[in-house]
């Protein structure tokens, strides 16, 4: 339009924390392409509930952080949780495998800026064990969705999905098997389109720049 001003702003790597649990493989994603500088973003550090990833993050020049769930109630851990974020100047939060549901104080805090990875072709199977959900249907495609984190659970605006095919050989455990890969390459997919900028939410949904 007429009198209208481009503005060009260069791209600056994203900073960020990654959230988990036990599973490695998101991370060992993140990280690998983090120090080979492919990543689009700076790991300030882990956290994880549990050490199992403790030796893999520091390998790769990680910091660690182990803040365990037990014996608190899920207020505090959130706390702990924030207490170390807040070390660091964040851009956003990945939770790459991360098994807890945050609560909406959590997320009200860092609203826009918490990415989860989710191990179904959303909104089929939200919540825990999707993999057996979709054994019990009978399903002949599983999937994974990455998606911004609200207050409502697996239903955030999504960033990525993806799709493979399944039969009925297939039992849980080789849903999960196979899936790991999907999960992997969905949110590697979503935080390229978000580190470069191409995503905006709107609303309940995302319009992605491809």
């Amino acid at each position: 339009p007429k009198n209208a001003v481009v503005e060009v702003v260069p791209k600056v790597d994203k900073s960020i924390a990654v959230l988990v649990t036990k599973e490695f493989h998101c991370l060992s994603d993140i990280l690998i392409r983090n120090y080979f500088k492919t990543l689009g973003a700076d790991v300030k550090c882990v956290i994880g509930n549990y050490e199992n990833l403790k030796e893999l993050s520091e390998k790769l020049n990680v910091p660690f952080h182990y803040i365990s769930h037990e014996n608190l109630s899920k207020e505090d851990f959130e706390a702990a949780i924030i207490q170390q974020l807040d070390q660091y100047d964040l851009d956003y939060i990945v939770l790459a495998k991360f098994m807890r549901i945050v609560s909406p104080w959590f997320v009200a805090k860092y609203r826009h800026q918490i990415i989860n990875i989710h191990h179904s072709f959303l909104p089929a199977f939200i919540g825990a064990s999707p993999y057996q959900q979709a054994f019990k249907r009978g399903v002949k495609i599983i999937g994974a969705t990455a998606h911004f984190v609200t207050n409502d659970l697996d239903e955030g605006p999504i960033i990525n999905q993806q799709t493979i095919h399944v039969n009925h050989t297939y039992g849980a455990k080789q849903m999960a098997v196979a899936g790991r890969e999907i999960e992997k390459s969905v949110l590697s997919k979503a935080l390229e389109l978000v580190f470069d900028d191409r995503v905006f939410v709107v609303g309940n949904k995302t319009v992605v720049f491809e």
